[in-house]
This record gives structure tokens, C-alpha cells and sequence, in this order.
């Protein structure tokens, strides 16, 4: 077997590999004779059909489908012998394939970039220090007294976070149009989940008011012939409701079953979960400014097939959440152009990540592992349930491992970095992150 190696453009290959002629044709004549054995040819005993008839019936067949497996077989004996890392599958070219004469094909594909992890001396992290106080428990438990509002007619003006029930009547150019009519409309004040301008005018509003609203609707509004439109609604205030919160008490705390303890347990239950969230979101926030200071320090091309790979996997991962929100199968095929630099910048993570992963001998940690599950079933009612599930399933642990791994060299670029605390407040985390 000969070998040439010509590098096309970045990170494109095209190996040319000749292959002796005897090689061919033996593995041609040793698959005629075997069919010989099995075909059945009218005129002829089974297992006594002569090669040469086989050889004029199957003999292209036969040939063709030799070539393609010498030419995978070649290919990855090459790919050895030149010490090439081949990212994703090679594209065949026939170039010549006769009898007794030395097969050559070419062999086009992409190569892992080689990555040298640079500049992590360099980078600048700060590590925000948050301490949860007791004014951040009480707006969390704000928080669940508006989840579990309930709403009561009142006989004043609305305001902002009272419900209004409205009907109402679009206008463009004084004509209707299409959508811009309801009755019996139900819009809680304060949310903007209408076109911009179109709630201020109905916060000082009272039952039985008529109100005239005039808006413009955005120039990316998603109805063609009303983006940029001036309009008028002519509203009628049916209904004013006020949210009422619920007292907290021990009623309150079993809606969240906490049967025993009272407030004070379901305070601590709070406060648990309020911990738990933040640390995994103080975790988030650093992995990604470690990750985002990395990528600014190292640049290099990334394998079009690796690219390929993750938008394909984004684009299911983003058919199943459809699915799972009722989309069913009427998803359009979403184009690859939706995907392509998120996809971009998750591989060229995971090769960098990969990199320090490799250069520093990096084994996930049981005990980090472990932590991890730990962690995750804190969520559940039955944490030691959800463990126990773990340790039984080997594709979850290595899931797992993957992500301790992945950790350990976010860890190992912390080490080595520059970092500073920094104290900041609770909401100013969560809400950012959120």
C-alpha cells in the first residue's frame, strides 16, 4: 500500500492510496469462488457452479463491492501509518480499479485541530461571595404567598398587579382587523405580555370605564400587515380584581408539604432550597466566564463534520422539547443556520476542555462524582432513591463521570488563573442568571 498525504485547506486531508493489484484480485476471485459454492444457477449443481459463470454474471457486482470494503479497510490502515486523528467519516473517490492493475482511491476528510491550551495565566475570574440574608428568605416567601394568590372583585381604580377583565375592539386606519377583538379578557396588570403602551392607560381605570388605547405595534411584530401600524383599541373595563395573598401559616406550609414545624419548618425547607439553587447557579456563573475567557485565548478552526455532528444534535434536542410541549409532529424542520454558532462554540469547548482534560492526566474523581449525584437527588423527595438509581444504571455514572471530569478541568483553570472575590447580593445573582 502507497501513501501520499495533501493537506487541501485548513483542516481538510486527502490521502491517495494505491493498493497492489494481487491484493484486489484475490479478494475478487476468493469472493467469486465463494458464491460459486452458494448460488443456484438453473443448468448447474448446487455448490458446482463454475467461477468463470459467476464471474460473468456477478463479476461487476463483485468487483465494485470488493473495492469498497479495500477502500475502508486502506483507509483506516493508512490513517495509522501517517498518525492522522480523522474527525468524522472520509468521502471515497474511485480514481482507477481494473483487473490486474493497482487499485487507487482518495480519500477526503477534516482533522482534529491541534490544541495547545494558552493564556490561562492571563485570565482575569471573579468568584462571587453571597450570603443569603433573612430579607432575602422573607421576599422568597413573598414570592410563594403570590404564587398561591387568589383574586377578588374590588369597586376601585386598578393598579398595577390588580387583573382586569376587558373587552376590547382594534383599530387601524379606523377599520378592524383580524385578532385585534376579544371579550371577556382577562390581563393582570404589570406583566407587559401586550403590545407596548397598551396597559399603561388601563392602571387608574375603574369597573364600567371606557378607555381608548393607542399604540404602535413593533416593526418585528409578527402579523405582516400590522408591523409598525398605528393603532386604537377601545377597551371596556369589565371587572377589576385584586390579588389577595394567602396568611402564612401552617395551612400555607402543607401546601408545600410541610406537614410538621409549621411556618419555621417550612422557612428552613425555603432557606435549604434557596442554598441549593444558589450554589449550583454560583457554579454556572464562574464555569461560564472561565469558558468564555478560554475561548478569547484560544483560537482555532474546528472540524466542519464535529459542527455538523452537534447541530444535529441540537436541532433533536430541540424537536423533543417541542414534542414534550405538546408540538407533536407538526415541528418544521428547523434550518441548521438556527444552530450553527451555538454549535460552534460547544465544540470548540469540548475540545478545549478535552485538552486540559489530557495534558494534566485529568480521572473524574469518585468522590466529586458522588457529590454530584448527591446533589442532584437533594431535589427529590427520596434522595437515596434517586442515588440508589444512579449506582445501578453504568450510562448515567458515566454521564455523570463526563460532568465531574469536565469540573475537575474547569477546577484546574480556576487553579491557575487569576481570581478575586467578590461580594454581591443574593437577588443580584439570581436575577441575572435568570
Amino acid at each position: 500500500m502507497q501513501v501520499s498525504v495533501e493537506t487541501t485547506q485548513g483542516l481538510e486531508r486527502r490521502l491517495t492510496i494505491t493498493v497492489p493489484a494481487d491484493s484486489v484480485d484475490s479478494a475478487v476471485k476468493a469472493r467469486l469462488q465463494q458464491l460459486s459454492k452458494t448460488q443456484r444457477i438453473n443448468g448447474f449443481r448446487p455448490g458446482k457452479v463454475p467461477v468463470s459463470v459467476i464471474q460473468k454474471r456477478f463479476g461487476a457486482a463483485v468487483r465494485q463491492e470488493v473495492a469498497g470494503d479495500v477502500m475502508q479497510q486502506n483507509f483506516y490502515q493508512a490513517i495509522v501509518q501517517e498518525k492522522i486523528n480523522p474527525a468524522g467519516m472520509p468521502s471515497f473517490e474511485l480514481v482507477k480499479d481494473e483487473n490486474g492493475q493497482d487499485l487507487e482511491f482518495v480519500a477526503a476528510f477534516e482533522v482534529y485541530p491541534e490544541v495547545e491550551v494558552q493564556g490561562v495565566a492571563d485570565i482575569e475570574i471573579e468568584k462571587p461571595v453571597v450570603e443569603i440574608s433573612d430579607a432575602d428568605l422573607d421576599n422568597m416567601m413573598e414570592t410563594l404567598q403570590k404564587q398561591h394568590a387568589t383574586w377578588k372583585e374590588v369597586k376601585r381604580k386598578a393598579k398595577k398587579d390588580d387583573r382586569v377583565v376587558i373587552d376590547f375592539v382594534g383599530k387601524v386606519d379606523g377599520e378592524e382587523f383580524e385578532g385585534g377583538k376579544a371579550e371577556g379578557f382577562t390581563l393582570e396588570l404589570g406583566q407587559n405580555r401586550m403590545i407596548p403602551g397598551f396597559e399603561e392607560p388601563l392602571v387608574g381605570a375603574k369597573t364600567g370605564e371606557d378607555v381608548v388605547v393607542e399604540v404602535t405595534f413593533p416593526e418585528d411584530y409578527h402579523a405582516e400587515n400590522l408591523k409598525g401600524k398605528a393603532a386604537t383599541f377601545d377597551v371596556k373595563v369589565q371587572k377589576v380584581e385584586g390579588k389577595q395573598l394567602p396568611d402564612v401559616d401552617e395551612e400555607f406550609a402543607k401546601l408545600f408539604g410541610v406537614e410538621e414545624g409549621g411556618v419555621e419548618a417550612l422557612k428552613a425547607e425555603v432557606r435549604k432550597n434557596m442554598e441549593r439553587e444558589l450554589t449550583q447557579t454560583l457554579k454556572t456563573t464562574v464555569k461560564e466566564d472561565v469558558i468564555t475567557k478560554l475561548l478569547e485565548k484560544n483560537e482555532f478552526d474546528v472540524p466542519k463534520a464535529l459542527i455538523d455532528q452537534e447541530v444535529n444534535a441540537l436541532r433533536e434536542q430541540a424537536k423533543q422539547r417541542f414534542s414534550q410541549q405538546g408540538g407533536g409532529a407538526n415541528m418544521p424542520e428547523l434550518p441548521a443556520e438556527l444552530f450553527t454558532d451555538n454549535a460552534t462554540r460547544r465544540v470548540r469547548i469540548g475540545l478545549l476542555l478535552g485538552e486540559v482534560i489530557k495534558q494534566n492526566e485529568l480521572k473524574a474523581d469518585d468522590e466529586k462524582v458522588m457529590a454530584l449525584i448527591e446533589s442532584a437527588a437533594s431535589a427529590y423527595e427520596d434522595p437515596q432513591e434517586v442515588v440508589d438509581y444512579y449506582k445501578a444504571n453504568e450510562e448515567l455514572m458515566n454521564q455523570m463521570r463526563n460532568v465531574a471530569l469536565e469540573e475537575q478541568a474547569i477546577d484546574w483553570v480556576l487553579e491557575n488563573a487569576k481570581t478575586q472575590d467578590v461580594t454581591k447580593a443574593f437577588d443580584e445573582v439570581m436575577n441575572k442568571q435568570a
